[in-house]
């Protein structure tokens, strides 16, 4: 199983942990626990081979140990996966909850999201991924407020740009209404040109007709 070990901790004491492999994962992440516990975020230990991936978030930390071959993607989604779930359904019950209390029941689903992870890793990686495009965007924002803020440019110029826009928005609309109705104005005149054009036409052949047979000029007896 590429995740190898699993745990929940508040501060120091571990609430609930699952490990698939014999080792001495636990007594390692207690080393590590007080580092992980003093600041919010992420952070990421190398032991031995082993990635030790922290999350410390709402006085939880909350730790997925895995080889370092096995990469980060599906370690810091399963986190976040972890937090999500034990926030949902023991957030509050853990702030007195004493050394594994939680072994019992979060335990065994830590072992079943372990699994869950092994079968189904794309499902992780696609988190991840997702999460990390989100961020980037976030940052590419942020710089580019930065950078406004910089350039010294106001919220007040921003409205009036915006407000400018508007209007020129609204007078091309306009324009445009004015422009549609001349053009229907000389696409009727065209189609009344055309249609007395063809009644002239008309009129003429019948003349020619009428006029070269003699029956114009003839009366009735």
């Amino acid at each position: 199983m590429p995740l190898m070990y699993t745990s929940v901790s508040r501060g120091n004491v571990t609430i609930a942990e699952y490990a698939a492999f014999s080792g001495n994962f636990s007594s390692v992440a207690k080393d590590y626990l007080e580092r992980a516990g003093k600041n919010e975020g992420q952070f990421t230990y190398s032991v031995d081979g082993h990635n030790f991936f922290f999350l410390n978030k709402a006085g939880y930390t909350y730790l997925a140990v895995a080889e370092d071959q096995y990469g980060r993607a599906i370690p810091i989604a399963f986190l976040d996966k972890m937090q999500t779930e034990f926030s949902a359904k023991y957030g509050e019950k853990g702030q007195a909850a004493k050394e594994g209390q939680f072994n019992s029941t979060f335990g065994k689903q830590l072992k079943q999201m372990m699994e869950h992870a092994t079968q189904f890793p794309g499902e992780y990686s696609k988190v991840f991924e997702v999460q990390k495009k989100v961020d980037e965007v976030k940052g590419i924002m942020t710089d580019n407020i930065d950078k406004m803020l910089a350039r010294g440019e106001k919220l007040e110029l921003l409205t009036d740009k915006t407000e400018n826009l508007m209007n020129e928005a609204d007078r091309f609309k306009t324009g445009a209404r004015q422009v549609k109705r001349q053009l229907w104005w000389q696409n009727c005149k065209i189609k009344l040109v055309m249609a007395g054009a063809v009644l002239l036409l008309g009129l003429i052949i019948f003349l020619l007709i009428c006029f070269s047979k003699g029956n114009c000029l003839k009366r009735g007896d």
